[in-house]
């Protein structure tokens, strides 16, 4: 089954400390996987940037993006048309302010023929699932 994850999934399997590390791991490994391009700089912002209450150096997160990350994933590239036509769309999904990054996932997700958007933060993308996304779930 094709499905796509945001970094959430991302930072939880790459950090042992996270409570669904498992299960995000086995998302990744158990799936064809595709992520939106976004998500390597939003998963090394987070750990890199000490907003878990702990920090990876830089050097070892590039190192886990590039050997875990990008080894089992599909990396997706949006169009400039892609996003602005996204953005057309954003005022009657009731996305607005920086909800169109999660948006932007979520139309990759859309892009790739997901059938399921793994993500931590199901209620952030609930609220602007439309018919004809992939299907939200929790690891």
């Amino acid at each position: 089954m094709i499905a796509a994850v945001d970094s959430s999934v991302l930072v939880a399997s790459l950090a042992m400390r996270e409570p669904y590390h498992v299960e995000c791991e086995n998302v990744l490994f158990d799936h064809a996987c595709y992520i939106y391009v976004h998500a390597l700089a939003e998963t090394f912002n987070t750990l890199t940037g000490n907003r878990l209450g702990y920090r990876f150096p830089a050097s070892d997160t590039t190192m886990l993006l590039n050997e875990s990350v990008q080894s089992q994933t599909k990396v997706v590239l949006l169009t400039a048309d892609d996003v602005l036509a996204a953005m057309q769309q954003a005022e009657s999904r009731g996305v607005r302010g920086g909800a169109v990054y999660d948006y932007l996932h979520l139309v990759a997700a859309r892009k790739t023929g997901a059938a399921r958007f793994y993500t931590l933060n199901t209620n952030d993308f609930k609220g602007i699932w439309r018919p004809g996304d992939p299907e939200i779930f929790h690891p």
